[in-house]
């Protein structure tokens, strides 16, 4: 296994270490089922924020349970490598809860990315990271760049 991958139980005693090392950790979340430029953009700003990248990345069940029967197009285990291989990235951790809000809470970061597609207020999260002086960050979207808009690409073109 690629040693970026980690299980939860794992990754909350390194976590832990490099808090104490004075090292910031930033933490974001998704499906990843078809990497684009969109995510990687939003991998540089968390990094630019931060020492420690965590992405943390659905499950096939809870993927499955988010976004319907026909997906993940990729495997959790595909997934996870594809992630592990962004230079940004410096750890993946897969969760198997519909929200990161559990896996927030344990591993304490200091600074929550998303797109500014989520609403100001409706971030899984906020509270938690704010509440230990945190920050949570917006970034912005590539225009025009979505795992959706792919998808019905791929469905026009095929």
């Amino acid at each position: 296994m690629n040693a970026k991958i980690k299980p939860r139980n794992a990754l909350v005693p390194i976590i832990e270490h490099l808090h104490k090392q004075g090292k910031k950790i930033a933490f974001t979340n998704g499906c990843f089922d078809i990497l684009h430029v969109g995510h990687i953009h939003s991998f540089r700003e968390a990094k630019k924020n931060s020492d420690i990248l965590i992405v943390a990345l659905n499950s096939d069940d809870s993927v499955r349970a988010l976004k319907g029967k026909e997906r993940p197009f990729v495997t959790e285990d595909q997934r996870a490598e594809v992630l592990a291989a962004v230079s940004d990235v410096d750890y993946v951790v897969i969760f198997n809860e519909l929200d990161p809000l559990a896996i927030i809470t344990d591993l304490k970061p200091d600074v929550l990315i998303k797109g500014e597609d989520w609403a100001e207020g409706t971030i899984i999260g906020q509270e938690v990271v704010e509440a230990r002086g945190g920050k949570v960050i917006r970034v912005s979207l590539k225009k025009g760049v979505s795992t959706t808009n792919l998808i019905k690409k791929i469905k026009i073109s095929g």
